[in-house]
């Protein structure tokens, strides 16, 4: 019996051992793969190691960044919003059409409005009803979309210079839309670090049942969720429509959800939630804008770029299954 016992001891602390430089080899993944693209663009094209690319890249991945921040905290609930994409450009084409007949304040006051009214439908059915996340927001996704296509079939542009100097303006030598994403990234840390509402959201998502036993007001919290998400892609559009002083309903934003999924899932949270850091979904998304640019510079074919990304996305849901299986 005790050489039995010394035997399995041995064998269970090496086994220990190498699940332990598994989830070493997991977590360092992601900073690794920012290090070596990082080295891989360097060497292909110097100049993407450049203060001035690096502004660059921070511009692209504003809005998706101000997007992902709040997603990533309804992930960790246990919950997902699809709808994104076509929330942007419903709340584009809202601002596009107001700005003759609201002003700047007005619009920014009404775009705001309708992105907060979007995430409370998607949290009312979502949270309060008890709706399927995906079926609810694949709806409202194709709702939107139409939505915006209806009230505006033609790109909106010409807009007012006070408005359009988000889109180019800096401070310090840094863009307004970088000090954009960089406040709402540091909000999204401040409340999962430092606030009591970012244990609920985690407690939520590790086990809602027992998160309302403990008194956590769940259907409460996963409203304000989805009209955080509603508000930050609000502030988005108004960030994209800046930027390339057009709001096309159409084309504006198809494909954000996609992205900032993959962002949030390659951030390592699992799409079951209970977990996750908002840093290390900016890395992802930080690892998303190097690529786009990298292969930009290298005058890769567009069709190129996203074959990659899907294969990334692939690459972060198989990582989310590792996960999950190692942890059950």
């Amino acid at each position: 019996m005790n050489t039995s016992s010394e035997t399995a001891t041995p064998n269970a602390s090496a086994t220990n051992k190498k699940i332990d430089w598994i989830e070493l080899l997991i977590s360092a993944a992601l900073p690794l793969a920012v290090l070596l693209l990082a080295l891989f663009f360097f060497y292909k094209v110097p100049v993407f190691m450049t203060w001035r690319n690096g502004i660059n890249i921070t511009v692209q991945i504003a809005s998706l960044m101000t997007i992902a921040v709040p997603c990533a905290m309804l992930l960790m609930a246990g919950k997902v919003d699809l709808s994104v994409g076509s929330m942007l450009a419903l709340c584009g084409v809202v601002a596009g059409i107001s700005f003759d007949h609201l002003g700047v304040s007005g619009t920014v006051i009404l775009t705001l409005g309708v992105g907060l009214l979007m995430g409370l439908i998607n949290g009312t059915l979502v949270s309060v009803m008890g709706m399927s996340p995906i079926i609810v927001t694949l709806g409202t996704l194709t709702l939107m979309r139409g939505l915006a296509q209806w009230i505006a079939p033609n790109p909106v542009f010409g807009f007012p210079e006070n408005f359009a100097l988000l889109g180019y303006g800096r401070l310090w030598g840094i863009p307004y839309l970088t000090w954009i994403m960089l406040a709402v990234l540091m909000l999204g840390v401040l409340v999962m670090r430092f606030l009591p509402v970012g244990r609920r959201i985690i407690a939520i998502g590790i086990n809602e049942r027992a998160a309302y036993l403990a008194g956590v007001r769940v259907r409460f919290t996963g409203l304000m969720l989805y009209a955080a998400v509603g508000v930050a892609t609000a502030l988005a559009s108004l960030m994209t429509v800046a930027r390339i002083n057009s709001a096309p309903s159409g084309t504006l934003g198809v494909g954000v959800e996609l992205t900032v999924l993959t962002a949030v899932l390659l951030g390592g949270i699992p799409f079951t939630g209970g977990k996750g850091s908002v840093l290390r979904v900016a890395l992802a998304l930080w690892l998303l804008g190097m690529l786009g640019n990298g292969l930009v510079l290298m005058n890769v074919q567009s069709e190129m770029s996203l074959m990659i990304t899907g294969a990334v996305l692939v690459l972060a849901a198989a990582l989310d299954i590792i996960r999950t299986r190692r942890n059950s």
